[in-house]
């Protein structure tokens, strides 16, 4: 269990650091979002026949930090819009 939140916390940090630009996301975020990173590259690489979702190897790392790039993009979306000046 602590190994997973480490993980989702790498991941969630390195998907930052992906990202141009400054993110609005505090560490909770962070963390939340390369948990569910790591959750949908642990069932990709799981559907590829590389192994299990909840052991680590590197076909499921590496689709961990790429989805979590993409929820953080999905984030900033949604937060960006909300913040727009309503007309």
């Amino acid at each position: 269990m602590i190994g997973f939140l480490v993980a989702g916390l790498i991941i969630g940090a390195l998907a930052r650091l992906i990202v141009p630009g400054r993110q609005n996301l505090g560490i909770l975020a962070t963390l939340a979002l390369g948990l569910v990173g790591s959750l949908i590259g642990g069932l990709i690489a799981q559907a590829f026949g590389t192994g299990d979702i909840w052991e680590l190897n590197a076909l499921g790392f590496v689709l961990a930090v790429v989805a979590a790039v993409l929820l953080i993009g999905v984030a900033e979306g949604i937060a960006g819009r909300s913040r727009r000046p309503v007309r």
